[in-house]
Parts: C-alpha cells; structure tokens; sequence
C-alpha cells in the first residue's frame, strides 16, 4: 500500500474509533490486520492509545474517601454481574485471512481511559450541581434585595407624594384652618383639619394629632354637621396611620366637625356619648 493510501487510511478516523472500542467486530479485525501489516499504522495505534490514557489522568479529579468508596462499591456490583452474564462457554472465532504475514495481535494491555474518564465526568458532575446550588442561591439573594429596594423605593416615592400634599395644603389659599378641641369626656383630646370647600375636601392632621389610641375594636369616625345633620367623613386610626396628613371624604360644606369613638369601620349614625372632640367651621 502507499505511503499517501496509509495516510488516507489512518486520517479516517478508525483508528481513534478502535481505541475507543466503537467500531464493527469486522472493522475492528480489519484494523488489527492493518496494524500487522503496516509499522505506521501500529504506531499510530500505540500513540492515540496513549494520549487518551495521558488526557484521562491529566483531567482525573481525585474524589473523596466517602464517594470514592461509593463509586467502587458500584464498579463491583456491575463487575459481579457482568461476570455471571459472561460465565457462558466462548465460541472459538471461525474467521481466517488467506493474505500472507498476517497474524493475530497479542491481547492488547488493559485501557484505563474509561475508568479514569468515568471518575472525571462523575466528579464534574458533582461539581456541577454544586455550582448551580449556589448559583440559585445567589439569584434568590438577589431577587430579595430587589424586592426590598422595590419597597423602598414605594415607601419614598409614598412620603414624597404626602409632602406634595401637605405642601399643596399649606400653600392653597382655599383651606381653612380648623381646630376640634376635646369634649368632657377626653378634654385633652386635639385634632386640625384643613378644610376647602371650593375643592370639597377635609384633611385630617396625623401628625400633630392628640387622641387616645383606639384599640383593634374601635376606630374613630370624622362627622360633618350640615344643617344639624351629620355627614360621615370616613374613620381613621389614632396613632395608627404612618402618613402626615389623611384625606377624608369630600364635602361642599360644614357647619362644624366632630370625632366620636365607633365599632370599626364606622357607624352610620354617630353615637354621642363618645363624642371625641368637635370644632365649628
């Protein structure tokens, strides 16, 4: 055979593939055939055999004692049963070559490649999921921190909001100022309240405000007395409230306010032996 055929012949990549044991039984005895007859094919054999062996135990990762025990156990359970599928009697191979000087290959010494390869993919395995452990865990953290700045940024953008408001209240002409100071019942009791009846809305003060804390119960109900009649206002919470101001429910006119203490969420009528405090407009 040519130099240029051999060459051909070793660049198909068949020879790569009998190292790895992934060829055809008749590739593989065409292989061996090739290799006894041609010195360069056979060194090309014995190369590739141990480059594959080198790489193997260059990209080995040594386990611990705890999983290499593991492994080993397994390795011997599928030997055992490899052992007593193959214990059947060996048919003696039929198949003979009339070409001259052809012989069969001694036996070929033992491939590491695939042990150590199993030990490197298995161990990589590991780490890979170790990786992606952390790796979830990070994105958690980070999803937390993004929430948490989220709320932030709600709870500033709310209190920049309320000091437009407050600003807004301060600075129109059309709100009037009222004090409701506190009845017999709580005579230290003091609530403001802005008033417009131009833009029909009642702000409640929050801030500054001086009532006892209502408890889970309770809460305290804003009247508007029109023509001797109350109108309700909307109920809020003494202490309760983290906002400055409160707006209430609009309103065209009042002749005076009141706070009385009610069943929470209101009453529709106000009871007036718990009259809080009250003020005329």
């Amino acid at each position: 055979m040519k130099v240029e055929d051999l060459k051909a012949y070793i660049e198909t990549g068949i020879l790569e593939l009998y190292v790895l044991g992934d060829i055809t039984p008749d590739e593989k005895l065409q292989v061996e055939a090739m290799a006894l007859k041609h010195p360069e094919v056979k060194a090309e054999l014995d190369a590739i055999e141990l480059s594959m062996e080198l790489y193997a135990k260059e990209n080995a990762v040594e386990p611990s004692e705890k999983l290499r025990g593991r492994i080993l156990g397994s390795l011997l359970i599928n030997l055992g049963d490899d052992n007593n599928l193959t214990a059947a009697p060996k048919h003696e191979e039929s198949t003979e070559y009339e070409e001259d000087n052809i012989v069969t290959l001694p036996a070929r010494k033992e491939n590491n490649f695939y042990k150590y390869a199993f030990a490197a993919s298995f161990t990589l395995l590991i780490a890979s999921s170790i990786a992606l452990v952390n790796v979830y865990g990070n994105l958690k953290e980070s999803k937390d921190q993004l929430i948490a700045i989220t709320l932030d940024r709600q709870k500033i953008a709310n209190n920049v909001n309320l000091m437009d408001k407050e600003l807004i209240v301060l600075r129109d002409t059309s709100y009037k100022i009222i004090h409701l100071k506190g009845t017999a019942k709580t005579p230290a009791s003091v609530i403001t309240l802005a008033f417009s009846p131009a833009k029909k809305k009642v702000v409640l003060d929050m801030a500054n405000m001086q009532m006892p804390k209502n408890d889970e119960a309770h809460q305290y109900q804003l009247w508007a007395l029109v023509g001797g009649k109350p109108v309700d206002l909307g109920v809020f919470d003494a202490k309760g409230d983290t906002a400055n101001i409160k707006e209430m429910k609009s309103i065209a006119s009042a002749d005076a306010f009141a706070v009385t203490l009610e069943p929470r969420g209101g009453s529709v009528n106000p009871t007036l032996d718990q009259m809080m405090v009250i003020g005329k407009f």
